[in-house]
């Protein structure tokens, strides 16, 4: 069944590709029409009444496709301009502190501790980092020493948060956040720096030693690791950031896409150009053909990238990727005139894996730019936020992109793009999105102004959280979802590479003939970019089912190795006929 417009009030809907037929958004309408002009003919009469029944269900149906969205807050005091969930099922939201004064102020100064009065201009009066429970729906206030605005982020193995780079006093800062019960875990500033100023970087988590790379930032064309490999280590050189640099475009070549191969080998991709990297040889592998089209996809152009679901069924070893998006030629000088340029309706895939590698194009409904691309248990791409003109920036861009869309990447050509239902809210400059959990998606931020802004603008500072529910969230979908899931492992929910564990739910009688596990590796979210995100499907070995009271219990096999899936903590699904339950956590260590 399919569903698309015809008009302002009408469309079109088909079962199958068999049977078509038009209804308005009020379907009774067509049921009264139909009774009034076929009143003579009592067949046809039993005929167009069966259609306009159907017609009533269909479109029911649609909507549930289409997804709900859930206003969650209000106000969260702070744009959510950089986002990553947590193991422990919150939700870290930060924004520069260089903006003056949020919405979120304190009781006590966060520096002084002196009580804080409602006309203070005190800048430690004010909140710029929250913690979100998902459970509670609830926000507590964070402290950052140092302003963390435009940079990046990865989780470790024991699942804290690295965080690097920013401006100013920032530029250089590491700071860690590691999760904890009781609500009284801070941000803590590490006394060492890195060796560059890092404004508009990148971060990818690498296989060994909880080291990360970080590669870019605004007029810095090197990379370097957290930690350093030795006390003398420094940044490396990296020419292909100087190749790619656009010195007339704002760069375009930061907020670079990272990738980690199966095969330890790390994709970078920047404007419309891509290379596989040694990091450990500091040597470009493979260059790779440029994306075909105009314009650019990194910022502040800014498109956005997934590496797509990694399967057991390849072995892990097909691993393909896809930008989406992006702004035309000479998008951000017009826009610094006030001229909005259509941005890039064109996505491309690539596999960066074996001897042939061609960008396959294809188009998405309509243009986007500053899209952030999630990845759902399904294996199903999300792509949410943005604008449809313009380029990223303060006041750079127009046209909220309202409406979602779902990639499905196994369709056909041509078959693969829907969309989804519309928001109200426009989440421009500075807004992100992650998946959770209950396998809904956060939606936060956008403030597109130098500072907090609630009136006399186009686009208002936005602080309203909200969630988007896919369609299978919807009720009638839960007796297929598979319930009370856990994990059964020789530790402490941790499984080492290789290694076989068990997955035990209940399904009642309702198991389809495809029951598969995935598990998703949660981002550091922010600008367009899902650093990290990577989701895997596993291999089943052998299922046991208890008829009588609904019991399954499988054996799973865990990643090959950290190429595959570096350690840390992982979202686990099992997807019944394309119905998620809910995820646990597990975290794949090395032995």
């Amino acid at each position: 069944m399919s569903s698309y417009s015809v008009g302002p009030n009408r469309k079109r809907s088909c079962i199958n590709g068999l049977l078509c037929f038009y209804f308005t958004r009020t379907p009774k309408t067509l049921l009264v029409a139909t009774i009034m002009a076929a009143r003579n003919h009592v067949c046809l009469l039993v005929e167009l009444m069966i259609i306009a029944i159907a017609s009533l269900k269909l479109a029911t149906f649609c909507r549930a496709k289409e997804g709900q969205w859930q206003l969650l807050l209000n106000n969260t005091g702070v744009v959510a301009m950089h986002m990553a969930v947590t193991h422990l099922n919150t939700v870290i939201m930060f924004d520069q502190t260089g903006a003056g004064p949020s919405s979120y102020r304190l009781r006590r100064s966060f520096t002084s501790g002196r009580r804080c009065t409602d006309d203070s201009s005190d800048e430690s009066c004010y909140a710029h980092s929250i913690e979100y429970d998902i459970s509670s729906n609830y926000i507590r206030a964070m402290r950052l020493e140092t302003d963390p605005w435009c940079s990046s982020g990865s989780f470790l193995s024991n699942g804290t948060l690295l965080q690097t780079g920013g401006y100013g006093n920032g530029s250089r800062r590491i700071r860690y956040f590691r999760p904890c019960w009781d609500g009284r875990c801070d941000w803590v500033q590490s006394k060492i720096s890195m060796s560059s100023r890092r404004w508009y970087s990148s971060n990818q988590i690498l296989p060994e030693d909880d080291r990360v790379l970080i590669a870019g930032g605004r007029r810095v064309f090197s990379y370097e690791f957290v930690p350093k490999l030795s006390s003398t280590d420094e940044s490396h050189d990296l020419p292909f950031l100087h190749q790619t640099y656009d010195r007339n475009g704002g760069g375009n070549n930061l907020y670079p896409f990272l990738h980690l191969s199966s095969d330890g080998n790390l994709f970078i991709f920047a404007n419309r150009d891509s290379i596989l990297f040694n990091y450990k040889q500091n040597k470009v592998i493979k260059t790779f053909p440029r994306m075909p089209g105009k314009g650019s996809r990194s910022y502040p152009s800014s498109g956005s990238s997934v590496i797509l679901p990694l399967e057991h069924g390849h072995k892990f070893r097909k691993v393909e990727v896809m930008v989406c998006g992006g702004a035309a030629p000479g998008a951000h000088r017009a826009a610094g005139r006030g001229k909005f340029l259509k941005g890039l309706k064109s996505c491309g895939r690539m596999e960066i894996t074996g001897n042939k590698h061609k960008w396959k194009m294809e188009n998405m409904p309509g243009p986007r730019l500053m899209n952030d691309m999630i990845i759902l248990p399904t294996g199903h791409i999300l792509i949410v936020n943005g604008a449809r003109r313009g380029s990223a920036g303060w006041n750079n861009a127009a046209g909220p992109s309202l409406v979602p869309y779902l990639y499905k990447p196994k369709k056909a050509l041509g078959r693969r793009f829907s969309m989804l239902k519309s928001t109200k809210i426009a989440r421009l400059y500075h807004s992100s999105a992650s998946l959770l959990p209950d396998g809904r998606i956060l939606v936060a931020g956008g403030n597109p102004n130098q500072q907090y802004v609630f009136e006399n603008v186009t686009y208002p500072t936005e602080l309203r959280l909200q969630a988007f529910m896919p369609h299978y969230m919807d009720r009638r979908y839960h007796k297929y979802r598979p319930e009370n899931v856990t994990i059964e492992t020789q530790g402490d929910r941790s499984v080492k590479y290789g290694e076989d564990f068990t997955v035990r739910f209940w399904l009642g009688r309702s198991s389809s003939k495809v029951v598969e596990f995935s598990i998703y590796a949660p981002p550091f979210t922010t600008h367009s970019l899902s650093m990290n995100q990577r989701l895997l499907k596993l291999l089943s070995k052998n299922t046991v089912r208890d008829a009588a009271k609904g019991w399954v219990n499988v054996t799973v096999e865990a990643p090959p190795s950290p190429n595959v899936a570096p350690p840390g903590y992982y979202m686990l699904t099992v997807v019944n006929g394309g119905i998620p339950s809910i995820s646990q956590w597990i975290r794949f260590m090395h032995a």
